[in-house]
């Protein structure tokens, strides 16, 4: 059996498309709908029920109007608000970006002890605390909020004095716990990875969650005992190659011309969606 249906995709603006890359290339055959809200980034500083309301109308856009077999939520700041909310409210598979992340980050420790950067929402709703804890690995966990940094990689800045600076202050708690791995809790971060490893010292590892939440996709089509409590849905059948579409909910030009250099020529044909007003005054697509 073969479901030609897309894989949907969400993020508040670029980060995600480090996922996007990481399923395409683990999944070449495979459809993709992505959409970046770069209209209503950044994510973190806004509230957590804000940033739910949001989640649930991107994943019912992707639903019913791309009829997408499986969501994924490439945004950690979304899924902390919503993750939960999602997968009880949606008929196709939900997978998010935290736990793949996580089982990375306590795989790759030789001390135990690691560290958590990602945005001020994504640290405070202690999606990372938990999800450490629930693995049970012996680790003292660090985390750190890092406001700003989304706002460099979606102006394009990714090398600037001035985000090396941040980068300075903000990872001050994770460089005095002496961690040797860091998990960057944002999707976003791994455009900043060059400043990031300047600023540790090359001996701490960076664990990204892109490649590992791509392995969580592959495993739902092959039935892996790890996907058990997903509903099933199959690869896409042989004969035309894949189709990858990206929407953007800001700017075009700009989705086109960053998303570009940060992913590929494929954003050179990005399109725009347009949120708008519902009757009970909550976004609506």
């Amino acid at each position: 059996m073969s479901d030609d249906r897309p894989i949907g995709m969400f993020d508040s603006g670029f980060g995600g498309l480090t996922v996007a890359r990481a399923v395409i290339d683990l999944l070449p055959d495979e459809d993709l709908v992505y959409v970046g809200d770069s209209g209503r980034y950044p994510y973190g500083p806004r509230p957590r029920a804000e940033v739910r309301g949001f989640a649930h109308q991107i994943t019912r856009f992707l639903v019913d109007e791309h009829d997408v077999k499986m969501v994924i939520v490439a945004c950690n700041t979304a899924e902390a608000a919503a993750f939960h909310e999602l997968r009880a409210a949606t008929d196709v598979p939900v997978l998010g970006v935290i736990d793949p992340g996580v089982r990375a980050l306590v795989s790759a420790t030789t001390s135990g002890r690691v560290g958590v950067i990602g945005t001020v929402g994504t640290i405070s709703s202690g999606a990372y605390q938990r999800a450490v804890e629930a693995t049970g690995a012996a680790v003292k966990l660090t985390c750190a909020a890092c406001p700003g940094f989304v706002e460099f990689v979606e102006r394009g800045e990714t090398d600037t004095d001035q985000v090396h600076v941040l980068a300075e202050r903000l990872l001050a708690p994770v460089i005095d716990a002496g961690v040797d791995t860091l998990l960057l809790g944002c999707t976003h971060y791994p455009y900043l990875a060059r400043t990031l490893a300047d600023v540790l010292g090359r001996e701490v590892v960076l664990v990204s969650s892109a490649d590992e939440t791509a392995f969580a996709v592959r495993a739902v089509f092959d039935g892996h005992p790890s996907a058990a409590e997903l509903p099933a849905v199959a690869r896409r059948g042989a004969g035309r190659p894949a189709r990858h579409r990206f929407l953007s909910s800001g700017d075009v030009a700009w989705f086109r011309e960053l998303g570009g250099r940060l992913f590929g020529p494929e954003l050179a044909d990005a399109e725009g969606v347009t949120w708008a007003p519902s009757p009970s005054g909550s976004p609506a697509a």
